[in-house]
């Protein structure tokens, strides 16, 4: 049994309470609507015959506060809050850092990467080049760090991926999607990545604003994409391909399947003694998700990608 810890929470953020669910199996979903997460309970009823991961389980709880952490265990039924990270370090075998402020993300992991501990980071993985250089080298020197957005592993992505080759060559992708760019727009690029199979990026436009991200990505092998992130538009992620033979629509909704699988392979992964996704995927992701603001600071300047 691999005993997790888990670290929580920024705000509007429920994976805390609703990844520690999915592992241990079990919810209490008037903590969770009491939160102000009652889409989570939702799901978490409907999804309640698959919940429960029999190879681990969150043994322990630590966030920013004290009350917190009790309402993340009671709604999770997880045993232990803790306060500290020493607390914690020793006692799991691995870490889920399930806060997607990335700003501080290179802060909160490096007590477990120091001692070792297989660390799961929440999407984005981090929001510089500086924390990523550091991640990077942190993997170079043999330490298990993983992150992605669970869009990896969407059953929609999955499906279309198995029909890539009914479109004939892939030339376009227009990617849809909700909120900013860069908290959100890591699920699209993570998605065009994961379908596509990790294509090269070459360079990135950001013509948008700050409340409405408009990106064009070009890719090696000629392969181009856009993606929009509307902080008020409607509707869910969606995703274009658009072939030479034919063309596909897919819309993402499933968000209960992806995260479930996602947190399965981070099992698999420790299981393994090392993650499952090369560190150079995540990378690419993170360096066209920088360039993309870069290029939008720099109004709407060609970021090439290096």
């Amino acid at each position: 049994m691999i005993k997790i810890g888990i670290i929580g929470m920024s705000p509007g953020n429920a994976h805390p309470s609703s990844w520690s669910a999915i592992i241990n199996g079990t919810f209490n979903g008037g903590e969770i609507t009491s939160m102000g997460f009652p889409a989570v309970a939702n799901y978490l009823q409907a999804n309640n015959a698959t919940l429960g991961l029999p190879a681990a389980r969150v043994t322990h709880i630590l966030s920013q506060d004290r009350k917190l952490s009790e309402q993340i265990a009671l709604s999770a039924g997880i045993e232990n809050v803790v306060q500290t990270t020493e607390e914690m370090i020793g006692a799991v075998d691995a870490v889920i850092l399930a806060r997607d402020d990335a700003e501080n993300h290179r802060q909160m992991a490096k007590p477990f990467i120091d001692a070792g501990i297989p660390i799961f980071i929440d999407k984005p993985l981090c929001c510089n080049k500086e924390d990523l250089g550091y991640f990077a080298s942190e993997v170079a020197k043999g330490k298990f760090i993983m992150s992605c957005s669970s869009m990896r592993y969407a059953s929609e992505c999955m499906t279309a991926k198995t029909e890539l080759a009914s479109l004939g060559k892939i030339e376009l992708i227009t990617a849809v999607g909700k909120k900013d760019w860069m908290k959100y727009g890591v699920h699209m690029l993570e998605a065009i990545f994961s379908i596509m199979n990790d294509p090269k990026p070459l360079s990135v436009i950001n013509v948008g604003k700050g409340d409405a991200a408009i990106v064009k990505i070009d890719f090696e092998g000629g392969l181009q994409a856009t993606v929009h992130l509307f902080m008020e538009i409607s509707g869910t992620f969606q995703l274009s391909l658009f072939g030479q033979q034919n063309w596909k629509q897919v819309d993402i909704k499933n968000s209960y399947s992806m995260f479930r699988d996602n947190i399965i392979e981070f099992i698999r992964s420790v299981e393994e003694g090392k993650s499952r996704i090369e560190f150079l995927k995540t990378e690419q992701i993170i360096k066209t998700l920088l360039a993309g603001e870069e290029s939008l600071k720099q109004g709407g300047k060609k970021i090439m990608i290096d």
